[in-house]
């Protein structure tokens, strides 16, 4: 067994050029995808009205009060183009008391930005509502403003064990995200060379050799569940001490975490070279199905986004759904062994029973 895996381990270093890509790719994606989370995004506004300067210099300091939007004065033609051109996600048009919002799709940020604009009309037209009733506008608008600023009772939002709420990071949950679907890749076509040594012919020469066929499968498993489980800790450590990136204090919970996953994935990855009958189709078929794993277990999105049954239910046969549940657990909100506990019992029962099935099959095919 052991020759079998350094002979894998050989080829490795000889070629390792794929296993450096993978990890730039990891690397590369996670920062292009959250570099916009990380600062605030910028939205244009105008007006086309008569008065259309005061219109703007009235709502502008409204609209970037107390909010991580940044909302700046731009010319209609080059706000509606840049909309239309992608470059900016909505624009916002202006009008003495109400707006239009511009946008050509439903991106994650178009409802946020829809939401405070709402929000800050709706507060204006309060006060406004308000101060053409008084006999003293000038002096209502002042008092008005200064309880909205200072006002005599607070609310104080806390945990239930009465610590401060930790905030949510998107831009830690798609690093994590990115991270394991490059891994997944690189398992699946790791668990391939099964396949493909058989293929070749190596497969039948190893087994005149005194290495039991219970080895040699043993041998590519751990091997893949290796070079997975140190290609994911590589780039995790890579974020947490280059890019300095949150990961929390747990980082041995972490990589416990990625032990289970990497075993999970490399059975499900089994099953699949199982079901596929040549190692040529499992490229073609393998790379198709694994980036669909992480829209349904909804790795790119905030927890609670999705909420069909079906999808749900999909999203929970494959371990990157429980491995991020875990990741989140103590990253996020600080979990300990007993908040992960249950991730790892079913990333457990994924790989055992995806690994006899994938096994057999591969075996029977060989037959």
């Amino acid at each position: 067994m052991i020759s079998v895996f350094l002979a894998q381990l050989v080829k490795e270093r000889r070629n390792p050029l794929l296993i450096i890509i993978f990890m730039a790719a990891s690397i590369g994606v996670t920062l292009i995808f959250t570099d916009g989370t990380q600062a605030p995004t910028s939205i244009s506004i105008f007006s086309e009205e008569d008065n259309a300067q005061a219109i703007e210099e009235k709502w502008e300091p409204l609209l970037n009060e107390e909010n991580n939007l940044k909302f700046i004065t731009t010319d209609p033609a080059e706000a509606r183009e840049d909309v239309q051109e992608g470059r900016s996600d909505a624009a916002v048009k202006l009008f003495e008391d109400d707006y239009q919002l511009i946008k050509t799709s439903n991106l994650p940020t178009v409802p946020y930005v829809e939401q405070h604009v709402r929000k800050v009309f709706e507060k204006e037209a309060y006060i406004q509502a308000a101060v053409e009733q008084a006999e003293d506008p000038d002096g209502l608008r002042t008092d008005i403003t200064t309880k909205l600023d200072d006002p005599p009772l607070k609310m104080e939002v806390v945990s239930t064990t009465g610590d401060e709420l930790s905030s949510y990071d998107m831009a830690t949950q798609l690093m994590f995200a990115f991270t394991l679907l490059v891994a997944m890749f690189i398992i699946g076509f790791r668990v391939n060379n099964i396949m493909k040594d058989k293929v070749y012919g190596l497969w039948d020469r190893m087994i005149l050799s005194p290495v039991s066929k219970t080895g040699m499968y043993a041998a590519y498993i751990a091997y893949a569940c290796f070079i997975g489980f140190v290609q994911t800790l590589s780039v995790i450590l890579i974020f947490k001490y280059v890019l300095n990136y949150d990961i929390g204090e747990r980082l041995d919970l972490l990589i416990i975490i990625i032990a289970f996953f990497t075993f999970s994935m490399v059975s499900v990855a089994t099953l699949l070279t199982g079901i596929i009958k040549k190692p040529e189709q499992f490229y073609a078929v393998y790379p198709s199905v694994i980036p669909i794993i992480p829209l349904i277990s909804g790795a790119y999105m905030m927890p609670g986004t999705i909420n069909n049954r079906v999808l749900i239910f999909i999203g929970d046969l494959f371990p990157l759904s429980h491995a991020m549940d875990a990741i989140l657990s103590v990253v996020m909100h600080d979990g300990t062994w007993s908040d992960i506990t249950q991730p790892l019992i079913l990333m457990i029962l994924i790989g055992v029973i995806a690994m006899g099935i994938g096994i057999n099959l591969v075996e029977r095919r060989s037959n």
